[in-house]
């Protein structure tokens, strides 16, 4: 009995984990729904995340103040990193997640793996062969996500629930549109994956270096080097959080004058940004990282989709979301082609003594695996570092 509940630990682990991010998802698209402005909610976010980092970033590094300290060249580039990283990612999900549906916001970050192969193979962290299998599949995936994702943004079609016939007009069917505020949910999901995709790019040296010092961020001329910061993991994701709760701020007075757009009107609304920092802390990259050394790199991003799953049965049950034939068809080619990339990189894997691939397209490849699709600056930090720091260890 044991035994066998061993082997279903990281099953039930990353089911768990799901639940947990389509919860979020759900809860968040309440409150919006309710008035509570995403600028706003990103900024308590952000804010209380801090409040939880700092003391215990501090108190693991009192011995260690060399590595909380940053120059002007490091704060610089924390200061960018945290903006695009954190920030505009965070306001760019919210909104989208806010102008479009729950289900939507959790079927397009199954896109991420595809976004980031391309992007790794645009500045050559990943070779494409058109004569290899694997390289195929992950086009070929790659083209199938972002149909998908187009499909969802401007094709809604006829509801599928709630629907007074089941006989659909076909030439409605061909003709029905989105509107423009599904369309600019879309949009903003999409930028948000590319985002995320972007950050994990940018990881991919502090991972190297931190695995070997003989590949220093200056061969790698391509990429912004955010290993010559070379800070604590938790640090420098306590000094992300920091600055992002700052930018978010600004950005807020900027963009939402209306001091009333700061009032918490329910504990609803308390509980989320609660629940917000809470369930990021909960699921601590040590979950990913146990998961990633029972079952492989691979296994963690094959329970994305469930996901998507969870919160549109549960939007539509209890939210009383819409679900429509666009919207399906867009989710399923987006999982449809998130196995297919996964596939390749899974061939990759079996070829990987050929030496014909980059080193460094593993270590891409592996971050936007274990890359879920909630955007959490920590996680985007520590993820890649601590695995390197296991495998150093070791």
């Amino acid at each position: 009995m044991g035994a066998g509940w061993e082997e279903y630990k990281p099953c039930a682990a990353m089911v768990a984990a799901q639940c947990i991010y389509a919860a979020l998802a759900l809860w968040a698209k309440a409150v919006f729904t309710g008035g509570m402005s995403t600028m706003v909610f990103v900024v308590y976010r952000q804010a209380i995340a801090t409040v939880f980092l700092v003391p215990i970033a501090i108190i693991a590094n009192r011995r260690k103040k060399k590595e909380t300290r940053l120059g002007m060249t490091g704060f610089s580039l924390i200061f960018v990193a945290s903006l695009f990283g954190a920030t505009v990612n965070q306001y760019v999900y919210y909104q989208g997640l806010h102008l479009g549906s729950s289900s939507m916001a959790t079927a397009m970050s199954n896109l991420i793996p595809a976004i980031t192969f391309v992007m790794a193979a645009s500045v050559g962290l990943e070779k494409v062969d058109l004569r290899r299998v694997r390289s195929l599949a992950k086009i070929f995936g790659t083209t199938v996500c972002v149909g998908g994702a187009m499909a969802m943004a401007f094709f809604k079609g006829p509801r599928l629930l709630n629907s007074s016939s089941l006989i659909v007009d076909l030439n409605f069917l061909l003709h029905s549109s989105a509107s423009s505020k599904w369309v600019m949910g879309a949009l903003f999901l999409i930028c948000s994956s590319c985002c995320w995709s972007l950050w994990l790019i940018l990881q991919v040296p502090s991972s190297i270096a931190s695995l070997n010092h003989m590949q220093p961020c200056h061969q790698l001329p391509n990429l912004v080097p955010i290993c010559k910061s070379y800070m604590d993991p938790l640090t420098l994701s306590a000094w992300m959080c920091f600055l992002s709760t700052l930018q978010s701020a600004v950005l807020v007075s900027f963009l939402v004058p209306d001091i009333n757009a700061w009032k918490i009107h329910s504990l609803l609304e308390l509980g989320c940004c609660l629940f917000a920092v809470s369930y990021k802390l909960a699921r601590s990259p040590l979950l990913q990282s146990w998961c990633i050394s029972v079952r492989g790199p691979l296994y963690s991003a094959m329970f994305n989709p469930l996901c998507t799953v969870i919160a549109t049965v549960v939007a539509a049950a209890f939210l009383h979301e819409e679900l429509h034939i666009g919207s399906l068809f867009g989710a399923t080619a987006i999982v449809a082609g998130l196995y297919i990339v996964l596939w390749g990189k899974a061939a990759d894997g079996g070829g990987k003594s050929g030496g014909s691939v980059p080193e460094h397209s593993h270590d891409v490849e592996k971050a936007a695996m274990r890359s879920e699709s909630q955007l959490d600056v920590g996680e985007g930090i520590t993820e890649p570092l601590l695995e390197a720091g296991n495998t150093a260890e070791k």
